[in-house]
């Protein structure tokens, strides 16, 4: 048995993701502790990992390892709500543009080029700082930054897929504009659309830790990776485990949607 022909990027990809949907779903069971209640009486100092606490405490004595599981639950509802945000943002404009062609697609090409002139993160930040941080108001903000890529390489399907015989056939035969889309260029673009979903959401998830770190995600008590990060810089050489293990939390999330993107591509490639 070639070992090599089961064990895949796509499907190590899909094993890791799916270990941390399930973290995220099953988070109040398997957090041995509330993440936003003192446990332990640390008296302003952090506490060591040791046997009762794996990850040690944070220096209000809250459970580091609960709220990395919690965390884990903030991320992937941020994740896949700005995804949905992104994808239908870029899916219609790069259907659109792709399908429709002349002053539509300049149009349309040109906003995009506008957006992508704009740096991401600095954009996120000014929108959240005018919106006011939440949970809602995270993810529509991301989806907002992050759609032109998708937006970009939908827009290349499409004018390939527009020349296809099967297309041009259906359009000589009378095919509304609405019909030639849904039903013969986005079913055959749709595979490409799932390998960008996949490598986006690992780059929402770094946007959603960075804007945490800088004070601008989810408001506390409520655990985010990229907040632990921040609350522990001042203890990084007294208490290094409080930044270590949100930090490998937020590398294994990011890699585990990598490796299932690209895993996809390359067989998409194939």
């Amino acid at each position: 048995m070639n070992i090599r022909r089961f064990v895949t990027l796509e499907t190590v990809g899909a094993a890791m993701v799916t270990l941390l949907v399930i973290v995220a779903v099953f988070a109040p069971v398997l957090a041995p502790h509330d993440p936003t209640i003192v446990v332990a009486p640390t008296f302003g100092d952090p506490g060591a990992p040791s046997l009762k606490f794996l990850m040690g405490t944070d220096e209000l004595g809250r459970d580091v390892l609960s709220r990395i599981i919690f965390g884990a639950r903030i991320s992937l509802t941020v994740g896949v709500a700005a995804m949905a945000v992104t994808m239908t943002i870029g899916i219609a404009i790069g259907l659109c543009s792709g399908f429709f062609g002349g002053a539509v697609d300049f149009i349309l090409m040109r906003v995009t080029d506008l957006m992508l002139s704009l740096p991401p993160l600095l954009l996120a930040m000014a929108l959240v700082a005018v919106l006011g941080p939440s949970l809602r108001t995270i993810f529509i903000v991301i989806g907002f930054v992050s759609w032109t890529s998708i937006a970009r390489v939908v827009r290349a399907e499409t004018l390939s897929m527009s020349r296809r015989d099967f297309v041009v056939g259906a359009q000589a035969l009378g095919a509304p504009s609405r019909r030639l889309i849904a039903l013969h260029i986005l079913p055959n673009v749709l595979p490409i659309i799932v390998v960008m979903a996949a490598l986006r959401t690992s780059d929402i998830l770094l946007l959603d830790a960075a804007l945490s770190f800088l004070g601008l995600g989810v408001p506390p008590p409520t655990p985010s990776w990229g907040r632990m990060i921040e609350e522990a810089t001042i203890y990084f050489r007294t208490a290094p485990w409080l930044a270590t293990f949100p930090g490998l939390a937020i590398f294994y999330a990011v890699l585990g949607f990598n490796l299932l993107g690209y895993g996809f591509l390359r067989r998409r490639s194939q």
